[in-house]
């Protein structure tokens, strides 16, 4: 299973002909270093309704054809931009068919900010993903806060990658991003959500070193960079 990391949080997950991206902003990062056009996927999830997380969500489905997995509220609205959409609310489950997501929840904020009207569309509750695909398991946190439910998913789940914030400022930052992969028991942690912005600058590196105190791997991965997923390793492949 190869994982690409396409910067702030967006990632993208492939197994064979099979491909998802979560999160996906690009044309508005400065660090990214693909475009939309260049993904090509069945399924777009999405985790809340920020600008930063689903800004290229309608581009990238209608050029693949593929569906918007995102909760109840953000579905209708992606369809409303012309976007096929799967809705899921919180503890479903979306059955992608090679692939299962479920949608679970995240201590953040939720909303489409309409400059021009000086107005908000609610975006549902913000949420993250545990994906289950051919015996690994993937934890996308979205944008949080440590929350003790963390330890509940650790308990449930054998999580071979956790993706999680570690910008600060907008969500958890490094010291409570540990304390989430020690509960979550996590084998792997990919950081995400930070260095976009001068806001959330942080030393992943530094958080690698905190992470190995505890046994857990750091992929301070940088935008554009891939690796191999396979049952509780990670194999890096190649850079951008």
């Amino acid at each position: 299973m190869e994982i690409i990391y396409h910067g702030h949080s967006c990632v993208q997950i492939r197994d064979g002909d099979h491909s998802i991206v979560i999160d996906p902003f690009l044309s508005g990062n400065p660090l990214s270093v693909a475009k939309p056009e260049d993904l090509k996927v069945q399924y777009v999830l999405l985790t809340h309704a920020h600008q930063d997380h689903i800004l290229d969500a309608v581009p990238i489905a209608k050029a693949n054809k593929a569906k918007i997995v995102a909760t109840f509220e953000l579905a209708n609205y992606m369809r409303w931009q012309g976007a096929e959409t799967i809705e899921v609310n919180m503890g479903g489950t979306a059955d992608l068919g090679f692939a299962k997501a479920k949608f679970v929840q995240a201590f953040h904020s939720s909303g489409i900010v309409l400059k021009d009207e000086k107005r908000m569309i609610y975006g549902g509750m913000p949420g993250g993903f545990i994906i289950q695909w051919n015996g690994i398991t993937i934890y996308h946190a979205g944008d949080t806060a440590l929350f003790s439910d963390m330890k509940m998913f650790g308990e449930r789940h054998t999580i071979d990658l956790a993706c999680l914030p570690i910008g600060d400022k907008f969500t958890m930052g490094p010291d409570d991003a540990v304390t989430a992969a020690v509960w979550l028991k996590a084998k792997q942690v990919l950081p995400i959500h930070y260095n976009t912005f001068p806001a959330i600058k942080q030393d992943a590196a530094a958080f690698g070193r905190l992470l190995s105190e505890h046994g857990i791997q750091c992929i301070a991965a940088v935008p554009g960079e891939r690796f191999t997923l396979e049952k509780r390793s990670v194999i890096f492949a190649s850079a951008p």
